[in-house]
C-alpha cells in the first residue's frame, strides 16, 4: 500500500517521524510531501520526504492563491497515480489539496482536524467555512485528536443536514508520546500528607498556558490550610508574566529541561496542572501520566474527553481558579487510585497502538474504494 502524506508541519514537530516509522513496519510505503515557504532552512531528508519551497510567506494571507501554488507544485513533483490513498494532516492547510487530487484521480483521502482548524480557520475565517465542510464531506475518513474538538466542530460550524454524514466517518485518535516515557514508566504514587501538595506545570511561559490562573488556585489552597508548592518549568516567552510568577513565595521557576530531567521533576511533584486557553492535544499531560501524576486540563480543549471525569484527573474552566482549586482537592482525596489509573491508561498514547489504528483505517479505505 502506498500512501501520500500531505503535511505543512513536518519540519516543526517530530510527531510525523514517530507515527510514520511505526506504520512503515506494517508494509505501508509512505511518501511525505511538505510544502514550505521560499527560503525555509531545513536539513537534507531521505528521498521519501519531499520538502518543497513553493510559495511566499505572504501567500498565507490569501488562502486560495497559496493552495493553487501548492497543488501546482504537487503535480510537478509527484506522480499522483502511484498512490492508493492520501493522508492530509491538517484540514485547511492540506485537506483542500487532497480533495482536488481526489477529484482529478479518484484517490481516497483521510483528513485530520486540529486545533488551528477549529480555533482559527473555522472560528475566524468565516469565508472559508464552506470550503472546510466540503473537504470533510469528500473525505473517506476524518480524524480528531479528541472528542471535544469533534463535538465543537459539529455543534458550532457544521450545518445540521451534514452532521450525521460527518460523524459516521469520524475517528478519535490521539497523538502518541515518545518511547522514552514508556521505557521509564513510573510506579503509581502515594501522597503521604494530604495537606501538602506539589503542583507542576511544564511548557512555554506565555498567556495561553494560563499560569496565573493556576497560581491563583494555589493561593486559594493556601488560604484553606494547604502547604502548596507551585513548580513552573519551561522557556519564557513573556518575561513580565515570568516576573509575576516568581515574585510569589510558593513559586519555583526552572528553565526548560531535557526529558530526562523533566522526568525527575515529575517524580518530585504530585499533580500536573495546565489549564491552557487553547490546546491541540497536549503531550505533556500524557507524559506526566506516565510518571503517575494525575492531571488537570481545560474543558473543551484537546485533551478533554480522552478519559472519563475523575479517571486520571479533571477538566476545568481554564479561567476559574476556584474550580481548579476544588478539582485539586478532589484529586488529593482519590490520589493513590488515580495515580494507578494514570500509569495503566497511558498506554493509550503508545505510537505502536496508534499506528495499528491507522493501518486498519487505511485498509478499510482501500477496500471500499476498489
Amino acid at each position: 500500500m502506498k500512501v501520500l502524506h500531505l503535511t505543512s508541519d513536518f519540519l516543526f514537530t517530530p510527531l510525523y517521524q514517530e507515527l510514520l516509522s511505526k506504520i512503515e513496519c506494517n508494509d505501508v510505503q509512505n511518501i511525505i510531501y511538505s510544502p514550505v515557504a521560499y527560503k525555509t532552512v531545513y536539513e537534507k531528508f531521505p528521498s521519501n520526504i519531499i520538502i518543497s519551497e513553493c510559495f511566499h510567506k505572504y501567500d498565507a494571507f490569501i488562502y486560495f492563491m497559496k493552495q493553487k501554488k501548492i497543488i501546482r507544485d504537487v503535480h510537478r513533483k509527484i506522480d499522483i497515480r502511484q498512490f492508493n490513498l492520501l493522508h492530509a494532516h491538517f484540514l485547511f492547510s492540506n485537506g483542500f489539496t487532497a480533495m482536488l487530487i481526489k477529484q482529478r484521480y479518484n484517490i481516497p483521502y483521510i483528513v485530520a482536524v486540529r486545533n488551528t482548524d477549529v480555533n482559527v480557520f473555522f472560528r475566524y475565517m468565516i469565508h472559508l467555512r464552506g470550503t472546510g465542510i466540503e473537504v470533510l464531506r469528500n473525505a473517506e475518513k476524518i480524524v480528531f485528536l479528541s472528542a471535544s474538538y469533534r463535538d465543537q466542530l459539529l455543534s458550532n460550524y457544521v450545518p445540521r443536514r451534514y452532521r450525521d454524514e460527518i460523524l459516521n466517518k469520524s475517528e478519535i485518535i490521539p497523538n502518541g508520546i515518545d518511547a522514552f516515557w514508556f521505557a521509564n514508566i513510573n510506579t503509581p504514587r502515594t501522597l503521604p500528607d494530604s495537606k501538602k501538595v506539589k503542583i507542576i506545570v511544564a511548557g512555554r511561559i506565555e498567556k495561553n498556558k494560563n499560569h496565573l490562573t493556576t497560581l491563583a488556585a494555589c493561593k486559594i489552597l493556601v488560604d484553606r490550610g494547604y502547604d502548596v508548592q507551585f513548580v513552573v518549568v519551561g522557556h519564557s516567552l513573556d518575561n513580565a508574566l515570568k516576573s509575576k510568577l516568581i515574585r510569589e513565595k510558593i513559586t519555583q521557576y526552572i528553565p526548560n529541561q531535557p526529558k530526562e530531567e523533566l522526568m525527575n521533576l515529575y517524580r518530585d511533584n504530585d499533580i500536573f496542572v495546565m489549564p491552557s486557553v487553547n490546546e491541540t492535544f497536549g503531550l505533556v499531560y500524557a507524559e506526566a501520566m506516565s510518571q503517575g501524576l494525575p492531571i488537570i486540563f481545560t474543558r473543551g480543549q484537546g485533551f478533554d474527553q480522552q478519559f472519563g471525569e475523575g479517571q486520571v484527573g479533571y477538566s476545568v474552566n481554564c479561567f476559574d481558579s476556584q474550580e481548579i482549586s476544588e478539582k485539586i482537592i478532589k484529586i488529593i482525596e482519590d490520589y493513590e487510585p488515580m495515580s494507578k489509573r494514570c500509569v495503566s491508561l497511558v498506554n493509550n498514547f503508545d505510537w505502536n497502538k496508534i499506528a495499528r489504528v491507522y493501518i486498519r483505517i487505511y485498509r478499510e479505505m482501500t477496500v471500499s474504494s476498489n
